[in-house]
């Protein structure tokens, strides 16, 4: 029995001795996807928009988490170190509480995970008549140069509105990490060059779909003490590939642009400014903005490209 239980803390241990060796780098844009190095595809911006090919739904879909690239946690010396320990007490104790349900076998409860079934645009239009793709398009676009000012500005809770709970804390916990080592990301001359909405599905909560976005920024980051460039360039241009994934309440309609609707409080029945703010001015109450729009529910770095 001392051994079974010793050999999950063993792996915990050795997954630990192997992630301390890999350098750590620093932060770099919004969620940290622009390392120092080029990683995947390079200048091929193409993608494929075969469904199931570059559409991972049973990892991405409503779950609300970041995909970092190689080396992409970056919270320092002292940060990194805290992260890792974090995640190998998480898998310690996956291990072990899968041990106890599933008798030491391994399995898994099919059960556990989202059912996603795939929809053409024309399924989509006729569940949701209003429903625009150049109008996704354009607002993921505006996400994206909102979601780096605000990083850049550290005002983290101007993005709860466009994001899952899950990836709004997650993301806000590297942006803490920067400011505990004083440190500011400059993410300037950002450059939307397309949005491809590649995948549009449903599981039983969620209407989902997945963009490939590429942009263009100019990358770097500050000593908030000494002025000095810690990581990035001033110069250096890099042109990335995101796959994002958003979702919605299911059935939830398109509200045309000019209709006169107004979305309400659910606890108290006041208007709502979901563009300002995810709390309820006159009671306080969190909004959930997904039951009213779109909202980033995870993102992939796919490739990077410095010029």
């Amino acid at each position: 029995m001392k051994k079974k239980r010793i050999r999950p803390f063993l792996l915990a241990c050795l997954l630990l001795a192997v992630l301390l060796m890999v350098p750590a780098t620093g932060l770099a844009d919004a969620g940290g996807f622009a390392g120092d190095s080029d990683y995947g595809g390079g200048s091929d911006w193409g993608g494929s928009g075969d469904w199931g090919s570059d559409s991972d739904w049973g990892s991405s879909s409503g779950d609300g988490f970041v995909i970092w690239n190689g080396g992409g946690s970056g919270t320092g010396s002292g940060g990194g170190l805290i992260f890792w320990i974090i995640v190998v007490a998480v898998i310690y104790f996956v291990i072990r509480a899968k041990g106890k349900k599933g008798g030491g076998n391994g399995a898994v409860n099919p059960g556990a995970s989202r059912t996603v079934l795939p929809m053409t645009i024309a399924q989509l239009k006729e569940m949701d008549p209003n429903f625009s793709e150049e109008a996704m398009k354009e607002k993921i676009g505006n996400l994206y140069i909102r979601m780096q000012d605000c990083w850049q500005n550290k005002k983290w809770e101007e993005m709860r509105t466009s994001m899952t709970d899950a990836l709004f804390n997650q993301m806000g916990s590297q942006l803490a990490a920067l400011i505990r080592n004083k440190q500011t990301n400059y993410v300037e001359r950002i450059a939307v060059l397309g949005v491809d909405l590649t995948g549009f599905g449903q599981d039983e909560k969620n209407d989902i779909i997945t963009a490939l976005v590429r942009t263009r920024i100019v990358d770097y980051t500050v000593s908030d003490e000494t002025g000095a460039v810690v990581s990035g360039s001033k110069t250096a241009e890099k042109f990335l590939t995101y796959e994002w994934t958003l979702v919605r309440t299911k059935g939830t309609k398109t509200v045309k642009a000019d209709a006169n609707e107004t979305a309400h409080c659910p606890n108290c029945g006041a208007p709502l400014d979901l563009n300002h703010t995810a709390k309820c001015e006159y009671c306080g109450a969190i909004i959930t903005a997904a039951e009213y729009d779109w909202v980033i529910s995870a993102i992939k770095g796919i490739s990077q490209r410095t010029s």
